[in-house]
């Protein structure tokens, strides 16, 4: 629990240091992960309900990779990058506002979205977050010769973050660590 929190609060502080850089989509992105990892730190203290659930597929799973994809593509001149990503963050949010949630929540453990979401919002999230990560590791790697320290670091906490996405249903306090990391490390890189 402690260490989401921690992630949350390192994000936030990054996406305020971007803010004040005009690198909105970034910053957007990691306010998204921030959100995720609050409420994974509230249902891992207070036990999982239908909104926190709601906040953190929203953030986790439909909004901060794409973002943070959009916010790279930005940064490698791809302007046609910003319309784009504010449709799919419209379309992110619809879903997720009309999105049902259904079964029951119980317990501090991350539920499994298959037993309370739908299939398309599923869909919608795979799909978005496949692309953002795909984006900003494919930024970092053509552009490493500018960067190489800061993009080995965010390519690390992509990395991290993947690793943390695949933990959540077993391990979650492992998860906790390696979204920490993730933080630290996009942190680390963004700020270099």
């Amino acid at each position: 629990m402690l260490l989401c929190f921690a992630a949350a609060l390192i994000c936030l502080r990054l996406a305020g240091l971007l803010l004040r850089g005009r690198r909105y989509a970034w910053a957007t992105g990691l306010l998204s992960f921030a959100a995720a990892a609050g409420a994974m730190a509230w249902g891992a203290a207070h036990g999982w309900d239908s909104a926190a659930f709601r906040i953190y597929y929203l953030g986790g799973a439909l909004l901060s990779a794409p973002l943070l994809g959009i916010g790279s593509l930005l940064l490698a001149k791809k302007r046609w990058a910003a319309p784009v990503g504010l449709l799919y963050g419209g379309v992110a949010v619809g879903a997720a506002a009309a999105m049902r949630i259904h079964g029951s929540f119980g317990g501090t453990h991350v539920p499994r979205a298959q037993a309370h979401v739908d299939v398309l919002p599923r869909v919608l999230a795979i799909a978005g977050s496949s692309a953002g990560t795909l984006a900003v590791v494919g930024v970092a790697v053509l552009t490493i010769r500018r960067r190489p320290l800061a993009n080995a670091l965010v390519v690390a906490a992509v990395a991290a973050a993947t690793t943390a996405s695949a933990l959540t249903q077993t391990a979650v306090s492992a998860a906790a660590a390696c979204f920490a990391l993730a933080a630290g490390l996009l942190y680390a890189g963004a700020t270099r």
